[in-house]
């Protein structure tokens, strides 16, 4: 049985295009933004990171990766990389298309953001 990473590793090398690509990126500045953070294989074959509860969801579309942050409505985005679901209550996502360019430090930024808002509630419980 492949844990949660090599089950992601699996998925970028079965994504041969720009994809994968930036799936890779975008994991590599997740894991960089916190040492505590943990990947997990959730709702049937999705990448999640998590620390003290999710933190977002990474999934490759046809046309786009999009990265969901579960509780991205409230977090603080200076650099205005939410561009979806941004009419919603709780989550915010990150619709990345071929050709985007990531600013690696906002995301990194907007990682740590969120896992402070997880660290919070959980201290409130």
């Amino acid at each position: 049985m492949m844990n949660a990473s090599e089950q992601i590793d699996q998925l970028i090398a079965g994504l041969q295009d720009w994809r994968g690509t930036t799936l890779a990126r975008v994991r590599k500045a997740i894991l960089g933004a916190d040492p505590g953070i943990v990947e997990e294989w959730k709702w049937k074959g999705s990448p999640v990171w998590s620390r003290d509860g999710n933190l977002l969801v990474g999934n490759a579309h046809k046309d786009k990766v999009k990265l969901t942050f579960a509780h991205g409505a409230s977090l603080p985005d200076p650099k205005g990389l939410f561009n979806a679901g941004l009419g919603g209550k709780v989550w915010r996502a990150i619709d990345l298309f071929e050709g985007d360019e990531i600013d690696e430090t906002a995301l990194q930024d907007l990682v740590r953001a969120a896992v402070k808002f997880n660290q919070a509630r959980r201290a409130k419980k």
